[in-house]
Order: C-alpha cells, then sequence, then structure tokens
C-alpha cells in the first residue's frame, strides 16, 4: 500500500527534525519544508536534516510558507493527505522588537497553509499553537477550557490569531484542524536560544547566568519525545465537530466545525532554580548566578492540564525532568563540546546505562 504523503513545515527545525524522522520510522511518505531562516544557526539546522535526507520516502524542499503562490502550487502539485505545520517564527523576546517578520511568518505564512488545505482537501491539518495563549491567565493548570484573549507578547497573539483562523476554515470549508499549545519543549538538538544551553553555556565558560524574576518562576518543561508522541497520535485521529457543543456556552477547545485544541506538556512544572540544579547536576558544576527582575513579554508560571489529549489519543508524558536534562546535555556536549571531559563522562554513563 502506497504510504500516506505527509507535509511537514519547519522540517529543519528542533521539533519539525524530530516529527520527520518519526513518521519515516512509522512508514509515511514525509516531505520537508523549510526555508533555512538565519534566526539561529543554520549550520544546526542543516546538521537535522543530514540525518534523514538519504532516508527512503523523504524529501526536502528550500522554501518560505509565506510566499503563497509557490505554496499553492506545491499543495496541488503534491496531494498532501495530512499536514504537520510547525513553521512559525518562534520567540517571546525576538518578537519586541521584529514584530513584521511575526506578521509574515505566523500569519501569512499560516493562511497559505489553510488555502493549501482548503483547495486539496487535506484529510488533516495539525498545527503547532502554544502556551503563550494564556498570555495575563494566572488559573492553572491551563486548561483549553479556558479564555485566552489577554496575550502578553506579539508571538502569543499570533498564536491565537492561528487558532481562530484555523477555527474559520474548519467552519467554512470543513478543513479538519486540530491545533497543539505546546509548553516549553526541550530536547536533543533544540534552539541554542533555550534556556537549557544557555545555561550549560554559561556553567561551563564560568559566567554568570541570567535567572529571571530572581529565580521564581515554574515552567511546565515538556520531553521532545513526549511531544512527537502526541503529535503523531493526532495526527492520525482527525478533528470532528462536537455533538454536545453549545453557541450559548460555547467550549473554546471544541466546536460545531472539525475542530479541536489540546494542550501537550508535561503537567508537573518545575520550578527554575530546580532546573538549574538538575544542570549543574548533570555537569558537576556550579553556576553563578545573577538574579534579574521579569522581563516585558514573560509569564511567572505555565502548567498544564493535558486530560484533554490524554482522553483522545491516549497521551501520557513519559520523560522526567531529571532524565531529559541529562539526555539533552549528552547531546549538546558531544555536538559542541566533543572533546571536553563533561562530554566523554557523560557518554560513558550512558553506555553503561
Amino acid at each position: 500500500m502506497k504510504p500516506r504523503k505527509v507535509l511537514v513545515t519547519g522540517a529543519a527545525g528542533f521539533i519539525g527534525y524530530h516529527v520527520s524522522k518519526t513518521l519515516l520510522k512509522s512508514g509515511y511518505e514525509v516531505v520537508g519544508l523549510d526555508n533555512l531562516s538565519d534566526y539561529y544557526d543554520v549550520e544546526l539546522k542543516k546538521a537535522r536534516l543530514s540525518h534523514i535526507l538519504d532516508q527512503d520516502h523523504f524529501r526536502f524542499l528550500k522554501q518560505d510558507v509565506s510566499e503563497a503562490a509557490k505554496m499553492d502550487r506545491l499543495f496541488r502539485d503534491e496531494e498532501f493527505d495530512a499536514v504537520v505545520h510547525l513553521a512559525a517564527q518562534a520567540g517571546v523576546r525576538h518578537s519586541l522588537d521584529h514584530p513584521f517578520v511575526y506578521v509574515d511568518s505566523n500569519l501569512k505564512g499560516f493562511t497559505a497553509i489553510l488555502e493549501g488545505c482548503r483547495h486539496t482537501e487535506v484529510d488533516h491539518l495539525v498545527f503547532a499553537s502554544s502556551s503563550s495563549v494564556y498570555g495575563a491567565n494566572t488559573r492553572q493548570p491551563f486548561s483549553e477550557k479556558h479564555l485566552v484573549d489577554h496575550p502578553v507578547s506579539l508571538y502569543g497573539a499570533t498564536k491565537k490569531a492561528n487558532e481562530v483562523m484555523a477555527h474559520s476554515y474548519a467552519k467554512l470549508f470543513g478543513v479538519p484542524v486540530t491545533g497543539l499549545r505546546f509548553f516549553t519543549v526541550y530536547g536533543p538538538w533544540g534552539r541554542p536560544d533555550m534556556a537549557l544551553f544557555r545555561f550549560a553555556e554559561g556553567i561551563l565558560q564560568g559566567r554568570p547566568i541570567d535567572v529571571y524574576n530572581h529565580g521564581d518562576m515554574w515552567r511546565d518543561f515538556t520531553y521532545v519525545d513526549d511531544v512527537v508522541e502526541g503529535i503523531v497520535r493526532v495526527l492520525e485521529k482527525p478533528a470532528k465537530p462536537a455533538r454536545a457543543w453549545s453557541s450559548e456556552d460555547p467550549d473554546p477547545a471544541r466546536s460545531s466545525a472539525p475542530f479541536r485544541v489540546y494542550n501537550v506538556g508535561c503537567g508537573q512544572p518545575v520550578r527554575l532554580t530546580d532546573f538549574i540544579d538538575a544542570i549543574e547536576d548533570v555537569l558537576g558544576m556550579e553556576s553563578q548566578r545573577n538574579l534579574l527582575p521579569m522581563q516585558p513579554g514573560d509569564v511567572k508560571s505555565t502548567f498544564a492540564d493535558t486530560s484533554g489529549l490524554e482522553e483522545a489519543v491516549g497521551y501520557r508524558p513519559q520523560v522526567s525532568v531529571e532524565e531529559g536534562v541529562r539526555e539533552t546535555l549528552n547531546w549538546y556536549l558531544q555536538f559542541y563540546h566533543q572533546d571536553s571531559s563533561h562530554a566523554k563522562v557523560l557518554v560513558n554513563a550512558a553506555s553503561q546505562g
């Protein structure tokens, strides 16, 4: 039987690479698309791709999702069965100074994806949303049933916009669409601007690390393998209209249209200082902490209620923060500090474990 063909946008990105690799192992045909932007080191993106470029049933296209005409041709030529849309301009702080980049990638680009799915009758669109949509909400754990009308960053606002745009296409054109709100995803092959890598690099170099809100921050750190498991499970369960949905008492997480939103988190928030402690334990070094106030656009705490995803597809995160930090630093030291004594110690420990 011919394998199902899936478009993965952002395929050279952190989550996109892991999703593409998993789908290929599961027998899918994958067309990976990425514009290879220089938001961070392009060589890291190329290194990710080098691990899947020669695999059967994988093709890579260097293309920007915001180029509407090219995306239209791509959808019509390829006739995808499903789409996993992960391409986006990420980063809360970057959006403070570069707003138009977010408009192009996260709004124009998403419109091109929606149009492609609409006109070629794609079976299911799964797209990346973010815990950033919860914004000023402090009621926790964050539930998909909560209203998310008060984002505190442009990045969060674009992700909220993606969700309501997706609903309109589900309602008007019957496009089955599922949005996944990711919570602080980390793991091997992660972006260099992620906190774990910035902390590790500072510790290794003996530099003070910046710790915001004086360390009184909590994050629902979610290991990338758990996130990918959620994505792949959701992909094969297209959103359907909710039978009991009421327009008089609307549930924001579902609809009378084929639309659904889920949290994808670990469900166990970790204090930032404890996360740093875990990094220190793996490296065998103590950090120098530069305690700073809260940054604009940031929030004190995130905490995912993942019961919706568990009920829908049996999602249950498996990787603890301690295990995830060790696995991530093992990759990090091998990739960036291959000859260091820390890398050799970790590799030896991994081989014995």
